[in-house]
């Protein structure tokens, strides 16, 4: 089959799923040449069974609102792959939830849990359900009757669901409360979730501590460091924060923020009494970044229209950009801007959030680029080493735990580098993490035989 021959078996099957095929379509054109150089993974067909998932489930939650009134939102579970472990990806509360979006978010798991070298399958799942403008007890209410049919379907053998957008530690306490009280087991069957009862250090900043370890690394193999590094970083979220935090312990200097409604650029840089306020806005009172600026006058706020082509955000000039936020939040315009501005690095925060075009931009211009699939997989990583914990029936310290997810960075990044190189793009990220996850399943696939 020639490399159109895969795509158009794709799409034949799922043309009104766009998310999906252009997760799709980035990694065959990585892995092509594994293929041909595998007679054997052709003839099991082994990529065209990785896109089609396990079992993909979809049902139906009715919940009832604080008014008494009777609320029907969809929830689904897409299990892609369980060739090397358990499924496990996180769960999405938001109105854009659809089966395109979950079926590329558990593909794209598939390879970064496959990197972390802990033995995780991929899944993702969610609701279309909008945490922002309910109730405390809405929310109760809706994650209960969530797990209500959720639980029917994993494990802490079979799926380990995690947090993502719109789930935070409220909301897997509330999940991991009903699964304890319809299986009557008290087991690991969540991560994310407290200290207290199951959870891990530094789960909370590990995603964003692992997104600038990953860059570091990357950083170092060019011979420089993020000392002294001006840098970019869309979203206030969780794994904005701690990228922030961690560029600040590292020596850079981060300059934006934003939420969906604009952002904050600040040239004085954002200290840590800064991050603190964004934190307890973002985290406690739930306000819109457009405070920030109201707050510290070193800085200056910009809206940005919905649906706009660019984003004036990556038209300030930086050093170094981490896209946090969402899928496809930096297109072609924003790359040529950063080109110009004399950006030399991006490392992806969020999941695909650089589109097609803008990453072939940022790689024939030498910007050394990094995939979410390798730069964020710091959070799926200590997800699984609170899975480990839990079945080992212990707590490590934040510094073991820390220590753990620097050592599995820096590790993806050199098996990255080196898959790169052993299929003639030396120094290509997206490459190289997308052929060491792929061949790592493949070869797990193969062994397992025709199931």
């Amino acid at each position: 089959m020639t490399l159109h021959d895969y795509l158009d078996f794709v799409k034949q099957r799922n043309g009104h799923e766009p998310e999906f095929l252009q997760a799709v379509d980035e990694v065959i054109q990585s892995v092509y040449p594994v293929l041909e150089r595998h007679a054997e993974y052709r003839k099991l067909k082994l990529f065209e069974r990785m896109t089609e998932p396990e079992r993909l489930i979809s049902f139906r939650v009715n919940w009832i609102d604080d008014k008494g009134e009777v609320q029907v939102n969809r929830g689904y579970r897409v299990q892609m792959n369980s060739a090397i472990g358990p499924y496990k990806g996180g769960l999405r509360f938001h109105p854009s939830v659809n089966q395109s979006v979950l079926k590329f978010l558990a593909f794209e798991q598939i390879f970064k849990n496959a990197l972390t070298g802990v033995p995780m399958g991929g899944g993702k799942g969610g609701s279309d359900f909008d945490p922002k403008g309910k109730s405390e007890n809405e929310i109760m209410r809706f994650c209960h009757a969530f797990m209500g049919e959720l639980a029917r379907h994993i494990d802490h053998r079979t799926d380990v669901p995690a947090g993502d957008i719109g789930v935070g530690g409220r909301e897997i306490g509330y999940l991991f409360g009903a699964y304890k009280k319809f299986k009557n087991e008290f087991s690991g069957v969540l991560t994310g979730k407290g200290i207290g009862w199951g959870g891990s250090l530094i789960r909370t900043e590990a995603t964003g501590y692992g997104l600038i370890y990953f860059a570091e690394n990357m950083l170092q193999a060019a011979g420089t460091s993020i000392h002294g590094k001006t840098c970019l970083v869309s979203g206030s979220g969780n794994v904005s924060q701690y990228a922030i935090e961690k560029i600040l312990h590292l020596g850079g200097k981060a300059v934006t923020a934003s939420d969906s409604n604009g952002f904050i650029y600040d040239p004085a840089g954002i200290t840590e009494e800064k991050l603190e306020f964004i934190k307890d806005l973002k985290n406690n009172r739930r306000g819109r970044i457009k405070e920030y600026a109201d707050k510290y006058k070193t800085a200056t706020y910009q809206d940005t229209p919905p649906g706009a082509d660019s984003n004036p955000l990556w038209a300030i000039k930086a050093d170094c950009a981490f896209p946090c936020a969402t899928q496809n939040e930096v297109g072609a315009e924003d790359c040529n801007r950063m080109v110009r501005n004399g950006v030399k690095l991006l490392a992806e925060g969020a999941n695909m959030p650089t589109t097609p075009e803008g990453i072939n931009i940022l790689i024939d211009n030498g910007v050394m680029y990094a995939p979410g699939k390798a730069s964020n997989a710091g959070g799926v990583a200590t997800s699984g080493l609170e899975m480990t914990q839990n079945y080992m029936g212990t707590n490590w310290s934040s510094g073991e735990v820390d220590e753990k997810l620097q050592h599995i960075m820096r590790n993806i990044h050199e098996i990255s580098l080196a898959a790169a190189k052993e299929y003639g793009k030396p120094g290509n990220y997206m490459v190289g993490a997308n052929i060491a996850g792929f061949v790592k399943v493949a070869k797990a696939m193969q062994a397992q035989g025709v199931i």
